[in-house]
């Protein structure tokens, strides 16, 4: 697509800027972007209330919604997010070794920006304003295709985005969005190899899936998660509840939200009610083993299919296991490797949890909803990568940098 070929020209160009632009600059060029997209927030919302029309118009779930709604107070925290960005220390042009090696030339290894990175993201506007300040402090350039659910919102945060880079004297083509939201398009963003140097898928199973089968260019894959929290036999009752509860409903919507609760059968009969019952209390619809049923009335049976499945609603499967190695192989069994955690107060369950669990992130005694960015001080995140290639949880700055190796020499060759 010649369209394509012109806006990957115009990101390869605007890269190789960027990768030689100072911290101090890229830091103003920043405070400049937040402050345009501050000062017009009304514009923002408008764009984003036009989106929220046409998804209600066709019928997008409330969790959906949730996702792809935009608040003066998510607004603050999207700016927020950028101005943290700008005080992060700058990862390009760090010398993380250096040596000498027997043939007396010292060599280090130095971080550089990938390129230009690609991003295919959904129904969440907060992704293109993390994409693209995260992208230009680590000097790479970012091409946008959000989904067609937001690309209102997604168009009006990159015009700002673009208006802040040229208000700065920055290439304005260091940030880019495809405003053509047809399958064809991003099939096509998919083999852009000649100008992308990876691509990032962040949304549900589907497109993720998509984007591994089909792409030719190279891929970090931001995995879905489904999430499990295991309730061991010494776990704290109240402790318990509250993280279940915080984890399944603080925000349902989200990939780190708790999709399966693992219970310990010693205390499942005391536990099981006082969760449920608290769960049930925010809307939550239970699905459940036979022993889960069993102890539950409200409860109703689970298909096998549902343990692998990520819901991103009010819905919690419950499976009764008799030992912690039970939890721990049915957990690696359906993890998506994103978020885990265990509840409990013995020291050797939770050392055995966090060595055997294979997941970005594992927890004790915390709910699943902190593998995130910002909370893990990274000012925004990418997405949160469940591979284990280049980069693995949350994505920040280091995670959109590669390494160079620089060689000095004094007329050395090679025997």
């Amino acid at each position: 697509m010649k369209d394509l070929q012109e806006i990957g020209q115009k990101a390869q160009k605007a890269g190789y800027l960027l990768g030689q632009l100072p911290t101090k600059e890229k830091n103003q060029t920043l405070l400049k972007i937040a402050a345009v997209l501050e000062d017009h927030f009304p514009e923002i919302l408008e764009a984003n209330q036009a989106d929220l029309l046409a998804g209600k118009e066709n019928g997008m779930p409330v969790v959906k919604l949730d996702r792809l709604e935009l608040t003066e107070a998510r607004l603050i925290d999207m700016v927020q997010g950028i101005k943290q960005v700008a005080a992060l220390p700058d990862p390009v042009g760090e010398v993380e070794k250096m040596w000498r090696n027997e043939d007396d030339l010292l060599i280090g290894r130095e971080r550089v920006p990938l390129g230009v990175v690609g991003m295919i993201y959904e129904s969440r506007p907060n992704v293109t304003t993390d994409a693209a300040s995260l992208c230009f402090k680590s000097g790479n350039a970012v091409i946008l295709r959000g989904g067609k659910e937001a690309i209102h919102s997604n168009v009006k945060l990159t015009e700002l985005m673009r208006r802040g880079l040229q208000e700065a004297g920055q290439p304005v083509d260091a940030i880019q969005i495809i405003e053509d939201t047809s399958r064809e398009t991003a099939q096509a963003l998919m083999k852009l190899n000649d100008y992308l140097d990876v691509l990032i898928p962040r949304g549900g199973a589907g497109l993720i899936r998509s984007v591994v089968e089909t792409a030719t260019v190279p891929v970090i894959e931001t995995g879905t998660g489904n999430c499990h929290i295991y309730v061991d036999k010494d776990a704290q009752l109240e402790m318990a509840k509250r993280i279940v509860v915080n984890a399944k409903t603080q925000r349902p919507s989200v990939c780190n939200a708790a999709e399966k609760l693992v219970i310990h059968s010693a205390v499942a009969k005391e536990y099981l009610p006082v969760i449920a019952n608290a769960l049930t209390d925010k809307g939550v619809e239970l699905r459940g083993d036979k022993r889960a049923c069993e102890i539950l009335p409200d409860c109703q049976p689970i298909n096998e299919s549902e343990w692998g499945q990520e819901y991103l609603d009010l819905v919690i499967g419950i499976k009764v296991v008799d030992s912690l190695e039970e939890a721990i192989e049915h957990i690696n069994r359906y993890s998506t490797k994103h978020s885990e955690a265990i509840i409990t107060d013995n020291y050797f369950a939770a050392q055995d949890f966090l060595k055997k669990i294979d997941a970005a992130a594992v927890y004790v005694n915390a709910s699943t909803r902190f593998t995130d960015g910002f909370v893990f001080g990274f000012g925004a995140e990418i997405g949160i990568s469940t591979q284990k290639l280049h980069a693995r949880g949350p994505m920040g700055l280091e995670a959109l940098t590669t390494t160079k190796y620089t060689i000095y020499g004094e007329g050395q060759i090679r025997k």
